[in-house]
């Protein structure tokens, strides 16, 4: 059963009352939100200070080639892609919570290894390795989430830890700064080794869970052969029909599930327009300073933090979450439309230019997530959640694997032209996800009328 809550009309007046620090603080009566957000909370710092130093680490103190450093980051996120399934896979026949702790401890444990790592193949291995469990990791926690909370709940458990993930990232990006600041070999292993450390500590409030987070025990079918030996035919029936059910609950077996999965996988490119597309654009086309972009880092970072618990209420509506996904998309061809201006005017106008751009990027991220989230707790079988995260996981994993390709091929060898092609995919992917969210509600209102 999901863990209690408050009454959703109580949390949305003491919500209003208070600021985000205090609305965060209110959440955390339910003790599956408080585990979930400790443990996320610390092993985020770890992870934080990881992102600020990795590239660095292998190009000026391992000796990797910018072209090897990218082969490695990339193979990692491939190996995300594959992990994202298996770990909701295995949460659907394991415990959740014990799975995500191990996942979660490894990955943290090999990110300080990465700290012994001397040439191209040790990195290598290590990266993928990493990448694996973390990606393992973060599906069986959805998988949690989406057992562990009341419908209206689970998408402000995922607004309330994206929150405290940026929070965490920051804070941790900002001690990495202290090794890019020394660059020295020993100041950048001292602190991968406790960036991993903290990563693998981040795990351990996740056994405090109970078992209710953990995926229903599946049937067990009485033995099919009797004490005299003959062949107990209902026993056996028993055990086809439940595997034949299993099966028939897969999210390979739902088209419109997948359809979802792809449209918002190709929305998650938007991530790499932002952190690939955005720095490129800045320093090769326009007349911004190169620090421009770290600006726009705080603004985004800022916005997220302050806003993305506020705007996933309700999104576990249907119809609400396709029509924020719909001004998501909206929002996401103006600001490709506004970056593209950004080229080929007086620096001033293309910092206000740039900012505007961020803005309605940060809310279209902002939207777009919630919408997703709602759309893939909703759309999904219950009693296969962990599969289906694993799933919705996969498509996000893959567009943003797909996207500097994407954002390469467009907006960076076309300009404006690319940022415009950018805009016509960002918005149909957005249309198409409305449409599904929309049909997805007239359906589920049809059928609760029928009873």
């Amino acid at each position: 059963m999901p863990s209690s809550s408050p009454d959703a009309d109580q949390v949305q007046t003491a919500e209003g009352a208070k600021g985000l620090a205090a609305r965060i603080a209110h959440s955390l009566s339910d003790p599956v939100l408080r585990a979930l957000v400790t443990a996320v909370a610390v092993s985020r710092i770890g992870r934080g200070v990881f992102l600020a130093v990795t590239v660095l680490f292998f190009t000026q103190i391992v000796g990797l080639s910018a072209g090897e450093a990218a082969i490695v980051l990339a193979v990692s996120s491939g190996c995300g892609v594959v992990a994202s399934f298996l770990g909701g896979w295995s949460a659907d026949r394991w415990s959740a919570r014990r799975l995500t702790f191990v996942f979660e401890a490894l990955g943290g444990l090999l990110l300080a290894a990465y700290a012994f790592a001397g040439d191209f193949t040790s990195a290598l291995l290590l990266a993928s390795l990493s990448g694996f469990f973390d990606s393992m990791g973060y599906s069986a926690r959805s998988a949690i989430i989406a057992r562990g909370f009341q419908a209206e709940r689970r998408v402000h458990a995922r607004a309330v830890l994206r929150t405290v993930t940026n929070v965490s990232i920051a804070v941790g990006s900002a001690i990495g700064a202290f090794a890019l600041a020394l660059g020295t070999a020993e100041a950048y292993r001292i602190v991968i080794v406790g960036a991993g450390l903290l990563c693998a500590v981040g795990s351990l409030p996740l056994l405090r869970l109970t078992a209710e987070v953990d995926a229903p025990a599946r049937a067990t079918p009485p033995p099919s052969v009797t004490a005299t030996g003959s062949i107990d035919t209902d026993a056996a029936a028993a055990a086809l029909a439940e595997r034949t059910d299993w099966s028939r609950r897969s999210p390979w077996r739902n088209p419109r599930y997948l359809a979802l999965t792809v449209l918002t996988g190709v929305f998650a490119m938007q991530f790499g327009v932002f952190e690939v597309g955005v720095p490129l654009w800045i320093t090769r086309e326009t007349a911004a300073p190169e620090v421009t972009f770290a600006v726009l880092l705080i603004v985004n970072t800022v916005l997220v933090v302050m806003f993305q618990v506020r705007a996933s209420r309700g999104t576990h509506d249907l119809r609400t979450a396709g029509r924020v996904t719909l001004i998501a998309g909206g929002l996401i061809v103006a600001a490709c439309l506004v970056y593209a201006l950004a080229a080929g005017v007086p620096a001033w106008v293309a910092i206000l230019l740039l900012v505007a751009a961020t803005v309605a990027y940060t809310f279209a991220e902002i939207l777009s997530q919630a919408g997703g989230w709602g759309l893939s707790f909703e759309l999904a079988d219950p009693k296969r959640a962990g599969a289906y995260q694993g799933v919705f996981g996969m498509g996000f994993s893959l567009g943003s694997l797909a996207a500097p390709l994407v954002v390469n091929a467009t907006a960076i060898t076309f300009g404006f032209a690319g940022w415009a092609m950018l805009a016509v995919i960002f918005l149909a992917a957005a249309t198409g996800t409305w449409v599904i969210a929309r049909r997805a509600a007239v359906a589920s209102d049809s059928a609760a009328a029928s009873v």
